[in-house]
Formats: C-alpha cells, structure tokens, sequence
C-alpha cells in the first residue's frame, strides 16, 4: 500500500451551507491529520465539521466540532488523526462566507 501525504482540501464555502470539504476516493483510506479554518471577516465567525461515514445523511452522531468560534481575522487549527475509509465524506458548515478551510492528511492506497 502506498502513503501519499498531502492537501488534501482547499475551500472557501458558501455561509450556512454544509459543504462537502473532502471525499475519500474509491478504494482508498484517508488520515486527516490537520484542518485549518481561517477568518478572513473583521467580525468573529463560527462553524462546524463532521465526518459522514459512506457519505450518509448528517446526524449529530457526526459532529467533530460544532459551533466553534474563530475570531476576526484569526485561524483555528484542529490536530485530529481522524481515520476514514473510502467514500467517507468531511463536512464543513460555516456563519459566513468569510471563512477558508485546509486539510492536510495521508492518502493510503
């Protein structure tokens, strides 16, 4: 089995929508090692991540975080060691447009 370590997402989601941030591929397990939120906004922002096993509809059984703030102009960095299987997907919900998401991981296939 290979290790691909690398980004594995980069977005800026739409406010209020829940946005699919990374999906596993086919055949493949993932690690999630870090996700950085940052707030781009002069005013503070909030969001939430879960991990939807095979894509299934959210539950809040999936919630990794939930409402965390972030201040203006300021990041918040998760160290998490998440493990998913293929076709698990990572979740972001966003207060505002103003907010950017990067995931670094290994790609194990």
């Amino acid at each position: 089995m290979a290790n691909a370590y690398k980004v594995l997402a980069q977005s800026a989601p739409s406010a209020t929508t829940a946005t699919d941030v990374y999906t596993v591929p086919a055949a493949t397990e993932t690690v999630i090692s870090t996700v950085i939120i940052a707030n781009r906004a002069a005013s503070a922002g909030t969001f939430r991540l879960s991990v939807r096993p095979n894509g299934g509809a959210q539950t809040d059984a999936m919630y990794c975080a939930y409402d965390v703030p972030v201040a203006a102009n300021d990041s918040t960095t998760l160290t998490l060691g998440l493990t998913l299987d293929a076709t698990d997907v990572l979740t972001l919900y966003c207060s505002s447009a103003d907010m950017s998401v990067n995931v670094f991981g290994t790609e194990i296939s």
